[in-house]
């Protein structure tokens, strides 16, 4: 699960091998019943949203290529694999540090694509080890709240980083000075990303196993505070808008739960951005570029799809195919692969109904995460403010973008989901002890 933690955020195909793996050791602990199969108050909405999906695809105009885009549906397991690896505080703890690890390898890649290999323009964005900008923005900024909530909700001293600590953060940079040069040269360049995934990925493994003196606090406040502002770097560069949205109501939702008057710092950070002006974000606050007039035709579309199928949709994947049936006069562009806005694209996609079923699992998350933020669970306090400001964050960068439809994004989120539920069942299993 550490695995799947640190590699969603910089490679699909080895969060999925992860997630496979850990899927048949859960499977094979069930067998040998080291761990049961605990319910979820989720259990309904996804159930209805997996049986709404596949009926869908199966009214659709291409069943086939519906279905085949409805096997997505097999990273809900995620939810309830997180929920059970993470059951215990050090686990737990352990388990997001190597998220917030992978956030970190994101961010710095991203910063080094922008500011030495020329992703520095509109049409040429750093998207890190992703194939996608857009995908890149919306776990920098997953990864920008976890480490927000942890560093706000922190509890005693800073302590000083370790001597272990600084030699693995010179080895850090060591591994990406080089791998900017493989990639500035375009010498195996392929190899030197996959090299770095590989070695995240045993780094990741290491710190779930590893028993002894490190990593210890000094090492999780260090990865914490890397990760913070250099995955905040890395989003204002991306200039991706949605992201920042997010981003904002995130970091709004955390400040609500922890401390309501720094809430005053957002118009504090408006007044600098009129004085100082930054290119990269004073020419994204427009509404008159050529995607956000597109959005508008986009959902106006979306509309009309829901309203000659409201019940099944279009199907999964048929957005893209009846789009230009759709397309109102005047959209910049003939085609689009969704629709920008999760509620419209799942409603177009699937009907009404499952749009009800994801709206469902949304407020239960969120509902819960709120619960166990009030109850303040076992004296960990970060984590379940941490699922409730991310959920958050996803919904409202959602308006703009089908972030849910991002394999690496909806991992992220399920991970982070699952921790109002793990908090549950460590309490659970203390109260039956």
């Amino acid at each position: 699960m550490a695995g799947v933690a640190a590699t969603c955020l910089v490679s699909i195909f080895a969060a999925e091998l992860f997630l496979a793996v850990a899927l048949a050791v859960y499977l094979a602990r069930l067998v040998l019943r080291q761990t049961r199969l605990a319910r979820l108050p989720l259990d309904g909405p996804i159930l209805a949203f997996a049986v709404w999906t596949l009926l869908s695809a199966s009214f659709s105009r291409d069943p086939v290529v519906s279905h085949e885009s409805a096997k997505k549906l097999l990273l809900f397991a995620l939810l309830y694999l997180a929920a059970d690896a993470m059951q215990s505080e050090d686990m737990r703890e352990r388990i997001l540090d190597a998220a917030l690890l992978g956030g970190v390898a994101l961010a710095t890649e991203a910063l080094i694509q922008f500011y030495a290999l020329g992703y520095n323009t509109l049409n040429q964005r750093p998207r890190g080890f992703l194939g996608h900008y857009m995908t890149m923005s919306g776990l920098l900024m997953g990864v920008l709240v976890v480490a927000a909530a942890r560093l706000a909700f922190h509890a005693g001293p800073w302590p000083r980083p370790s001597r272990r600590d600084l030699q693995a953060l010179v080895v850090l940079a060591a591994a990406f000075a080089a791998l900017t040069g493989l990639q500035a040269a375009d010498l195996f360049a392929l190899e030197g990303e996959r090299l770095v995934v590989a070695a995240l990925a045993a780094a990741a493994g290491a710190l779930a196993v590893t028993r002894g003196p490190w990593p210890g606090t000094s090492a999780r406040v260090l990865l914490t505070g890397l990760a913070a502002p250099l995955s905040a770097w890395a989003l204002l560069v991306s200039r991706t808008r949605n992201a920042w949205i997010g981003a904002v109501i995130g970091l709004g939702a955390l400040a609500v739960l922890r401390a309501p008057r720094t809430l005053w710092l957002l118009p504090g950070a408006a007044a600098l951005l009129l004085i100082f002006r930054p290119a990269p974000v004073m020419e994204r606050l427009t509404l008159n570029d050529p995607s956000s007039r597109d959005r508008y035709f986009m959902w106006q579309a979306g509309i009309d799809m829901i309203r000659d199928k409201p019940v099944f949709g279009q199907g999964p994947r048929m957005v893209e195919v009846v789009y230009p049936e759709y397309r109102w006069p005047g959209a910049p562009n003939p085609t689009t692969p969704h629709l920008h806005n999760n509620a419209l694209q799942i409603a177009a996609e699937r009907g009404l109904p499952c749009l009800a079923w994801w709206l469902w699992w949304v407020a239960a998350v969120m509902g819960d995460a709120y619960r166990e933020t009030r109850k303040g669970a076992l004296g960990t306090g970060w984590v379940a403010p941490a699922a409730l400001a991310s959920v958050a964050a996803l919904m409202a960068a959602g308006l703009f973008e089908y972030n849910f439809g991002d394999s690496e994004v909806l991992m992220f989120t399920l991970f982070i989901s699952a921790l109002p539920y793990a908090l549950r069942r460590e309490r659970a299993a203390l109260a039956a002890a």
